[in-house]
């Protein structure tokens, strides 16, 4: 069986990445206090982030390069593994390009082995719910080049929708400009948002309050979703766990959702989109708003 490799923006829980066979996640890293940090993608590691993050902290991320890379997957290569690497999204980092780079060379290194790898035009648990149906692929029996086939073809369903609670965190990220980020504060103005075919963070909309921009994100799952009592839904947050149980109980009592796997969004996601952030992922039909 080969390999399925990832990267930690996928956000996945610890819990459910133990659980799965001839799986590895290569973490991104990120800088605060002028020193480098590996996520250790705990519960707990995520909640001290997140308080030096409302302490007014800046943290700063990096992707992973194409040494990392290589040294990630050549250690698998050199036990005789095949593998398929799923890649965050290139439309907000250079992890895949990096990642494409590393292939290229380890191809050469090692004519005998399969080896490919996939943007997944995704971001945290869009980029998870992506690698999910490609485990649940493999086990199907799909083979490494139907499967990254697969991947390819579908990566688009992958639908994100996120709302975030303080602008000032994509104001940093360039994602809003610091008069809307100021204004939008004062007003409690909260932006919805989702991940185009391109696989960028694009503002759709806004609504004003935190319980209307929840709401706004059950109502684009209802609108936008296929038959969406019979599949999983991921919910990611930014340590605002309470707020998105809420969002899944709506989908549980009024879709009849029965599958959810809920996780934090990671420091390097977090850092970018702030405490409290909520984001729903779901198969829909394309990304087109």
């Amino acid at each position: 069986m080969y390999w399925i490799v990832t990267d930690s923006t996928t956000d996945l829980p610890l819990t459910y990445i133990n659980a799965q066979e001839n799986f590895k996640v290569v973490s991104l890293s990120f800088t605060m206090d002028g020193q480098s940090h590996i996520p250790d993608g705990t519960v707990e590691n995520s909640r001290a982030i997140y308080a030096d993050l409302r302490a007014g902290k800046v943290i700063t991320t990096a992707q992973i390069n194409t040494e990392e890379w290589k040294e990630q997957i050549s250690d698998l290569l050199d036990k005789g593994q095949d593998v398929l690497v799923i890649a965050f999204s290139s439309g907000l980092s250079g992890t895949y390009a990096a990642g494409v780079q590393a292939v290229k060379e380890l191809k050469e290194q090692y004519p005998d082995r399969k080896l490919a790898i996939v943007d997944s035009l995704s971001a945290s648990m869009g980029e998870g719910l992506l690698v999910h149906y490609a485990l649940q692929k493999r086990q199907e029996g799909l083979t490494l080049e139907e499967n990254a086939k697969w991947v390819e073809e579908n990566r688009l369903n992958i639908v994100h929708w996120f709302t975030v609670d303080d602008l000032m965190f994509l104001k940093r990220g360039g994602r809003v400009s610091a008069t809307s980020a100021y204004l939008g504060s004062i007003i409690k103005i909260k932006p919805i948002l989702n991940v185009d075919e391109a696989g960028h963070l694009i503002p759709r909309d806004k609504v004003q309050g935190r319980k209307r921009s929840i709401r706004a994100l059950f109502e684009r799952t209802e609108t936008n979703a296929v038959d969406i009592a019979n599949q999983t839904v991921f919910i990611s947050h930014g340590d605002c766990e309470e707020e998105a149980q809420s969002l899944a109980d709506m989908l549980r009592e009024k879709l009849g959702v029965k599958n959810i796997l809920m996780g934090y969004i990671g420091p390097i996601i977090g850092s970018h989109s702030g405490p409290g952030t909520i984001a729903v992922f779901f198969v829909g039909n394309g990304r087109k708003v």
